[in-house]
């Protein structure tokens, strides 16, 4: 097929989440201003510097059968129980091939990244390796800790046969991989894509890491009030794990089997700073390139922008850069624009961040309802924009659109629109 530019929709959803393990109850927990950062009661985090992270509220060890469990790294399994999710809201009830003809397995695709892959999967054999010997090593593992494995598990849950892909840009994967799905549609690869972003890094040696790299809250005492993203008082991210997925459709596809449709989803912007390989930019410069690159190649108007689920980690550098870099693309409408910062309820999912904040995007877009930023007492006077606090927001009627903003370690920009249909 060689058609190209073809008009690209949302027809599912699906979450697990630390404010829920569904996408209801974590968007009801988010619009509610509800955090999910708790203390860690494990043995191993007693002597961290960071004893905090936003858990998934349901565990996969509760709702997987041991089975999968013993052959999924944790981020893989996230991802499948959120597939699963999105899979049913889309109104699939079986994988393709087996459902009636309601998609063509080769003309269904999946892109599920992963920032890290399966770290602890890597780590928790290592350490049998060196405590119990090499025949105690899982003959899973490879398969297991792959950065590919939730994308490749999925194409297989579901059938696809049109292409399982990963894309991996740090905190900016969950982001790329929509991005790719919408051009795999949109230029005839295939009708239908599964796309999001996972991650499972809640352990020890990447705490340590984070923490002597000043990237995160040591905000022990607090735990849910650590996360706080555009206040004076932030003083870095907190860690947190989950997956969100949507399911992508050709608008003609999702038309033939008379799918509900959440929005359309426009396009992706990109672009890369050159700057550093941890820090930011601190104009924004890479940043307003993708979302300039984001409106140059769509037909999206600044002015139907009135929602942006920001990037917004809880950094001093990186919260302000990325407003400077709205305000100078999207200029005064940039004063109409409701800015949410969900990382301040959901930590920061580092790969499964943009696949989660999707999930919100389309949400807000559907809903016409913007998520408030918690924890903001006083806000940093650098941040030039109109941030939703206290309570969440109805945004107006007519055509809307919302953008997603995802960026990651090395530089990498990833910005999403959403708009009404």
């Amino acid at each position: 097929m060689n058609a190209t530019n073809r008009t690209v929709v949302v027809t599912g959803v699906g979450a697990t989440t630390p404010l829920g393990g569904d996408i209801a109850t974590t968007w009801q927990a988010m619009v509610s201003g509800t955090s999910g950062v708790r203390e860690l009661t494990q043995d191993w985090a007693a002597g961290l510097p960071v004893r905090i992270a936003a858990t998934a509220a349901v565990d996969p060890d509760d709702v997987l059968p041991r089975p999968v469990l013993r052959k999924l790294d944790r981020s893989a399994q996230f991802a499948l129980l959120a597939t699963r999710e999105a899979w049913a809201d889309a109104g699939f009830t079986a994988p393709a091939g087996e459902d009636g003809g309601l998609v063509d397995p080769a003309r269904l695709g999946a892109v599920i990244a992963s920032g890290i892959g399966g770290v602890t999967t890597l780590l928790d054999q290592y350490d049998n390796l060196l405590q119990k010997g090499p025949r105690r090593v899982s003959p899973h593992t490879v398969p297991m800790l792959m950065p590919n494995s939730p994308a490749a598990n999925v194409s297989l849950e579901i059938g696809a046969q049109a292409g399982a892909h990963a894309p991996v840009s740090a905190c900016a994967s969950g982001a790329e991989a929509v991005g790719y799905a919408t051009e795999m549609i949109r230029t005839g690869r295939a009708d239908v894509v599964v796309a999001g972003g996972t991650e499972a890094a809640v352990h020890p040696l990447p705490i340590a890491a984070f923490s002597n790299m000043m990237a995160m809250s040591k905000n022990n005492d607090d735990p849910e009030r650590a996360s706080r993203p555009y206040d004076m008082a932030r003083d870095g991210f907190v860690l947190g794990e989950g997956c969100g997925v949507v399911v992508l459709e050709s608008a003609e596809h999702a038309a033939r089997r008379g799918a509900r449709v959440y929005c359309e989803l426009l396009g992706q912007g990109l672009s890369a700073d050159s700057h550093h390989i941890a820090q930011p930019e601190p104009t924004g410069r890479g940043v307003a390139a993708a979302v300039q690159n984001l409106l140059d190649t769509t037909d999206l108007k600044p002015a139907q922008v009135v929602h942006v689920n920001a990037h917004a980690t809880s950094t001093p550098q990186g919260d302000v850069a990325e407003i400077k870099a709205l305000r100078k693309v999207l200029g005064e409408e940039m004063d109409h624009v409701a800015v949410s910062a969900t990382k301040s309820m959901t930590g920061h999912l580092l790969g499964g961040a943009g696949g989660v904040e999707t999930a919100a995007t389309v949400l807000a877009v559907y809903h016409r309802l913007a998520p408030p930023t918690i924890n903001v007492e006083k806000l940093d006077p650098e941040v030039d924009a109109d941030v939703v606090r206290g309570e969440a927001r109805a945004l107006p009627s007519g055509t809307i659109a919302a953008l997603n903003n995802s960026f990651g370690f090395g530089g990498h920009n990833v910005v999403l629109a959403f708009r009404t249909v």
